[in-house]
């Protein structure tokens, strides 16, 4: 059983030589992974693109049910029914190589898409990553949420922390989340809510380390706490407590013990700034092919319910390739499940899980993050995800349709 996914990893690369990619490497990744994006396509009429990087401009459409990509405006900038991207070329080696999702553009400021929604990005960069990684967009039914004996997942299923670890790695893997009830006691958590209120005054807007809300009447108000293992014994001592340490070998992929940890306030009536996340995924701006599936742990410091502050998760979502936010898309039929935590409970989601917070409105909340990272890929999967994006980038050329005439958006 294994939840890691990665492709790549970190290292020199040759910048993408806008031209040839848009003329000759995305076509061929396209024709080759026809039969697989097809069926998605026949679903979701998509609005054409216009990409334009630098002095180079291309555009992708759907015809006859695949995607053609033409040079210029290929003959639709003209009347406004194309979207618009301009990116540099620096953008385009990103996206090209998974640094970047349309989400990271877009929370970065970065994002110039004229004529056209972010929606309208959301499902081309679908049909993007699975031409380029060899993946297939979600259609309904892709993802069965079984266990291995092929019956149905208890999805409100709430774990302890002595279960069968091979039962609990198996939710994990098909759901792409646990609840483990009562991991730790009132006492440990009344220890760590202790520490948070002592290291807050030691935290200030601006200081790199910490996250900052405005509330409705114009009150700023601390709301994440970075790297709170440094201010909080309580939170340091549970970081090497074999409680937290074990969940590292419930898929057999070796996740490294946590390091780290962030301590959040949850308080109610935030205005401005980002305190309650809406639904992502935690590879939402870029990198899934590099870090997938890492886990992230949430601790309870208090308990929470759907008015203060509960997590909830689309199960099976780490198995689809959809949007990675900002909401769940249309056409995906995978089931919302609410995780209401008791004080002391553990939550635990996959990287490419989708979740989201829900705003506090009766109680504020407090909770710790923290995260088990993959171990760095082993060459032999390096090997073989480097071999299938190989044949996916060699596959043989197609022509580009040249228009008699084209200009530049």
């Amino acid at each position: 059983m294994t939840v890691d996914v990665r492709t790549r990893r970190d290292g020199p690369t040759e910048a993408v030589d806008p031209a040839a990619f848009l003329a000759r490497d995305l076509p061929a990744a396209l024709a080759a992974g026809a039969e697989r994006v097809g069926p998605w396509l026949a679903d979701h009429p998509l609005r054409p693109l216009t990409l334009v990087v630098d002095d180079v401009v291309a555009t992708l459409a759907v015809e006859g049910g695949r995607v053609v990509v033409r040079d210029g405006d290929g003959g639709v900038g003209a009347d406004a029914r194309a979207a618009v991207l301009r990116l540099t070329g620096a953008q385009l080696d990103d996206l090209a190589a998974d640094h970047v999702t349309p989400i990271g553009w877009f929370a970065s400021g970065s994002l110039e898409l004229e004529h056209g929604r972010l929606g309208d990005l959301l499902d081309w960069w679908l049909v993007l990553r699975a031409a380029l990684d060899g993946t297939t967009p979600y259609r309904p039914g892709d993802v069965a949420l079984v266990d291995p004996d092929g019956a149905p997942l208890d999805l409100t299923r709430r774990f302890s922390i002595d279960d069968d670890p091979d039962e609990m790695g198996a939710f994990l893997h098909a759901a792409g989340y646990l609840h483990l009830a009562g991991v730790f006691d009132e006492g440990e958590m009344a220890a760590v809510s202790a520490d948070m209120d002592a290291a807050a005054p030691r935290y200030a807007e601006g200081d790199g380390r910490s996250w900052w809300a405005r509330l409705h009447d114009g009150t700023d108000v601390l709301v994440r706490m970075q790297r709170f293992e440094a201010e909080s014994p309580a939170t340091a001592a549970l970081l090497a407590d074999d409680r937290l340490v074990r969940l590292g070998r419930l898929t057999g992929d070796g996740h490294r013990p946590p390091t780290g940890a962030e301590g959040l306030f949850k308080p109610i009536g935030v205005a401005e700034g980002i305190s309650d996340v809406p639904w992502h995924k935690d590879c939402s701006l870029g990198r899934h092919s590099y870090m997938c599936s890492g886990m992230t742990v949430g601790v309870s410091v208090t308990g929470a319910d759907a008015t203060s502050g509960q997590l909830r998760v689309v199960a099976g979502s780490h198995r689809a390739l959809m949007w990675p936010a900002p909401e769940v898309p249309p056409g995906v039929d995978l089931p919302v499940v609410d995780l209401a935590t008791g004080t002391g409970d553990l939550t635990v989601h996959l990287s490419c899980t989708m979740h989201m917070a829900q705003p506090p409105v009766d109680r504020p909340r407090r909770v710790l993050y923290t995260g088990l990272s993959l171990p760095p890929l082993d060459e032999e999967s390096f090997a073989a995800g480097a071999r299938r994006l190989s044949a996916i980038r060699e596959a043989a050329p197609v022509t580009v349709s040249q228009p008699a005439s084209a200009s530049r958006p």
